[in-house]
């Protein structure tokens, strides 16, 4: 199996960034165009992007303010069954993040997209918890 990585600072808290990571607002405003969910075990997320892009994970672990991981039941060929999670470390009053999406059935033409994508969208990530940024949804690949 394939995984993604990306390790980050964030000059922020972790409560801040796990409240990005994890609520509606949040999300919404820095990945999803719509999300429902909350962050606790055995709750599904749904993530919606576009009318045949309308997603839903399943939290399989969460720690308040740390860390959190979906298991993705419902998208795709490629992501379903693939996991999407973080870790949250304080570090002199920035945050270290490390993100993962691992599972994924092949290093192929997707994975190397989204790859590319969640770079994109975690430096979004970044901008909303330091500074309130929200780039359209629309924009988000190009800002």
């Amino acid at each position: 199996m394939t995984e993604i990585q990306h390790a980050f600072h964030i000059r922020s808290t972790p409560a801040s960034v796990f409240e990005a990571f994890t609520t509606p607002r949040g999300l919404d405003a820095w990945w999803t165009l719509e999300s429902e969910g909350v962050p606790a075990a055995g709750e599904r997320y749904r993530l919606h992007f576009a009318p045949d892009f309308d997603w839903f994970g399943r939290v399989t672990h969460c720690e308040p303010g740390t860390s959190l991981e979906w298991l993705i039941e419902q998208a795709d060929a490629d992501w379903t069954g693939t996991r999407i999670g973080f870790q949250l470390h304080p570090k002199g009053g920035e945050t270290l993040v490390e993100f993962h999406h691992s599972g994924w059935p092949a290093a192929n033409a997707h994975f190397r997209q989204s790859s590319y994508c969640w770079a994109m969208y975690l430096r979004l990530l970044r901008r909303f918890v330091e500074s309130g940024d929200v780039v359209p949804y629309r924009d988000r690949l190009r800002a």
